[in-house]
């Protein structure tokens, strides 16, 4: 056994999925591309830490601290942190200081650090000591709405938001897409007319820089393990959590 997630989707609008992680056995993972940013928690050797994590552009390789428990938060796209651009945190994280068993530090006060079943509790008290803040803008494109602003408006203070462009976000969502396709059987050809890619070479091309994976790969469970959550994590809030063991 390698990696054991159980992911959640959140009711919550600032929230995207909580999630909790042990690893076991493996030493690293492949890393895919993400557009959303988070806070980690993780516990090895009896020490805590806490990290705020940004948005990946790319795929690579990243270490596992072995034996750790992890619980995750990731943020809605358009959710942001006051005191923390996130164009700042693209493609690395920030390790946040003083972390206890029991509290964190962040925006110069202790917080008290979740369970998976506590992360909208602790989001609720971000959001209403103004830490965590979103751009209604963002959120408006986000739901395709057209706002009455220049388009290069639009872009700035979304890549403000994000750190990403809308396109770069475009691109990443829909590779996760793909893989999570592909792995649960589908041909690569069906991908290819489900996502509108151009054809199998540029599916292929878009799993390689964003998943790391080939479409092989990813119906065939090869390539060892990889922080994405193949099974039901599109779930709607409320379900059981999926569960997937990498190897």
């Amino acid at each position: 056994m390698g990696l054991r997630f159980e992911t959640r989707r959140s009711d919550s609008p600032w929230v995207d999925v909580v999630w909790t992680c042990t690893s076991e056995h493996v030493t690293e993972m492949t890393s895919v591309a993400g557009v959303r940013w988070g806070l980690v928690f993780w516990e090895q050797a009896g020490k805590n830490y806490a990290s705020i994590t940004g948005p990946e552009t790319r795929t690579g390789t990243a270490p596992v601290p072995p034996g750790a428990r992890f619980t995750g938060i990731e943020f809605a796209v358009g959710t942001s942190l006051r005191t923390v651009p996130v164009p700042t945190l693209v493609d690395g994280g920030v390790g946040l200081p003083d972390t206890t068993r029991r509290m964190f530090r962040l925006d110069g006060a202790r917080w008290e650090i979740p369970g998976p079943d506590d992360a909208e509790a602790l989001v609720d008290g971000l959001v209403r000591a103004g830490i965590v803040v979103r751009d209604p803008l963002v959120v408006e494109v986000l739901r395709g709405h057209r706002p009455r602003v220049s388009e290069r408006t639009v872009e700035r203070r979304f890549r403000a938001a994000t750190g990403l462009t809308r396109g770069a976000v475009r691109r990443i969502e829909q590779a996760r897409t793909a893989a999570e396709l592909l792995a649960g059987g589908d041909p690569a050809a069906d991908v290819v007319a489900k996502l509108d890619y151009f054809d199998e070479p540029h599916l292929a091309r878009a799993l390689r820089a964003y998943v790391g994976r080939t479409a092989g790969q990813l119906r065939e469970g090869a390539g060892g393990a990889i922080a994405l959550d193949l099974g039901q994590r599109r779930a709607p809030a409320g379900r059981a959590p999926s569960i997937w063991v990498s190897v």
